[in-house]
């Protein structure tokens, strides 16, 4: 029943993740020329994962990323089986935002600034897959590098986690977007493109490939250089008070008057 409720929390987390960031990208635009769009986007998708983080992410660690449960994996803070289950939950919450989004853009007949409902595509490098495939991973490598150590057992970062992990995937999409829309999600490619179809499908895999081999090598670097826990010091124990065992003294003044007599 828990890890049902865990499944159910990253459906949840990933629906409002595509609605609200690839929603926004559509409706304003993400085009790096118009600044005003490009700045609203990535702020969409960080403070999405803001306001997860305090709600789903009391119930599953709120994930909503294939890439960073993949990360987690690794790092030993959850079960294969626990992991397959959280990446089939969030591509279904993607699908679900993506099919979401269409049926709102097209009853209410609202212009796509993306085009493809917000799908990640190639075009800011010229349509070079390896180029594509180099941005995705080293950003997923900062995200997920940073995601495990703000919730490494190892250190206590407070209740800031959720905004510092907002912060960065908003800083990731700020440099990304003019690249490559910015993935470093499985998850969150993979619906849109779905519905998008023609190039977006064809370039699926490097938004597929670049999240989890960055997630692998942040974890395996996070693993190295992860200092070790901090062991308490013993208590010190008291030294119980040493009890007095001396003999009572006797009155020498009183014995001396008894011998005289």
């Amino acid at each position: 029943m828990e890890s049902i409720k865990k499944y159910v929390a990253e459906v949840i987390g990933t629906f409002v993740l595509v609605l609200l960031g690839c929603g926004t990208a559509m409706l304003v635009g993400c085009d790096a020329k118009n600044g005003g769009g490009y700045i609203l986007t990535a702020l969409a998708f960080g403070l999405v994962i803001v306001g997860m983080a305090y709600c789903v992410g009391n119930i599953s660690g709120c994930h909503i990323n294939p890439a960073v449960s993949l990360g987690v994996l690794l790092s030993g803070g959850m079960t294969f089986t626990d992991f397959v289950g959280y990446v089939v939950s969030q591509c279904l919450g993607a699908i679900a935002g993506a099919g979401t989004l269409k049926l709102i853009f097209d009853l209410g007949d609202v212009t796509d600034m993306t085009g493809g409902y917000g799908a990640n595509g190639l075009a800011g490098v010229n349509g070079n897959a390896g180029a594509g495939v180099i941005v995705e991973i080293i950003l997923t490598f900062i995200f997920v590098l940073t995601i495990l150590g703000v919730t490494s057992k190892n250190a206590k970062h407070g209740s800031f986690g959720g905004l510092i992990i907002g912060l960065t995937l908003t800083l990731v999409h700020i440099f990304g977007i003019g690249l490559t829309g910015t993935s470093v999600n499985p998850a969150r490619s993979l619906g849109p493109a779905l519905l998008a179809g023609g190039d977006a499908i064809s370039d699926l895999w490097v938004f597929i490939v670049g999240p989890f081999v960055g997630a692998v090598i942040a974890a395996v670097v996070y693993k190295c250089l992860e200092p070790a826990a901090k062991v308490a010091p013993a208590p010190v124990e008291k030294a119980s008070p040493v009890k007095n065992n001396a003999p009572a003294k006797t009155n020498n003044h009183n014995s001396s008057k008894k011998k005289k007599k």
